[in-house]
């Protein structure tokens, strides 16, 4: 089973100045498809080659083998990520979710400083996650390079991307001004959607 580059779930012009269509040439054509075209010759003619996603992360990862973790498990976080943004997205938190966002974090502003806190400290590449846990909490990982929340078995909920090819053409070494225009783009209605 080969694994394919999903489409953007939006016009690459849209979420300026999150992400410019040139960051967005880069960062999915490229990038991503770079994952993507890495993994499908990694595993091409093994035993790994049937598998799904998520159970090639695991096993990837279980073995030690990082050519076919790092590139299984980025294509695991981008195609997430492309789904947590999105310039038609309600503007606010649906019931679910800002329910579970008071219970675990007293309160949306909370939330959003403690997310872009920890996405702005994330020392070098990775990813700034929201998950629910065993204890059906939200909780904030700072995750480093390909690390994903499948393999510490809690359910992803939303990520940010914090490698620099994420935001270096639009915002250079400006990390939190990313992080800030973010918000503008969040796909709350996925998050409701994951949650209910």
């Amino acid at each position: 089973m080969a694994f394919t580059l999903p489409d953007l779930p939006f016009d690459n012009t849209q979420l300026a100045p999150f992400c410019s269509k040139e960051t967005f040439e880069y960062h999915h054509g490229k990038h991503h498809a770079g994952y993507v075209n890495k993994l499908n010759t990694a595993v091409q003619g093994s035993e790994m080659e049937n598998m799904n996603l998520e159970e090639l992360i695991k096993k990837s990862y279980q073995e030690k083998n990082l050519g076919v973790f790092n590139n299984a498990a980025q294509h695991f976080n981008h195609s997430f990520f492309w789904q947590c943004i999105n310039p038609s997205a309600s503007k606010t938190p649906g019931s679910k979710t800002q329910e579970l966002i008071n219970q675990s974090f007293q309160s949306l502003d909370n939330f959003k400083a403690q997310f872009s806190d920890t996405a702005a400290k994330l020392f070098g590449s990775g990813w700034a996650w929201v998950v629910l846990n065993n204890e059906q909490k939200l909780e904030i990982l700072a995750l480093k390079d390909a690390d994903t929340p499948i393999i510490f078995d809690k359910k992803p909920i939303m990520t940010l991307d914090v490698w620099e090819h994420a935001y270096y053409i639009d915002h250079r070494n400006a990390r939190p001004n990313y992080i800030q225009e973010f918000w503008q783009f969040i796909n709350w209605d996925n998050m409701e959607k994951l949650l209910s």
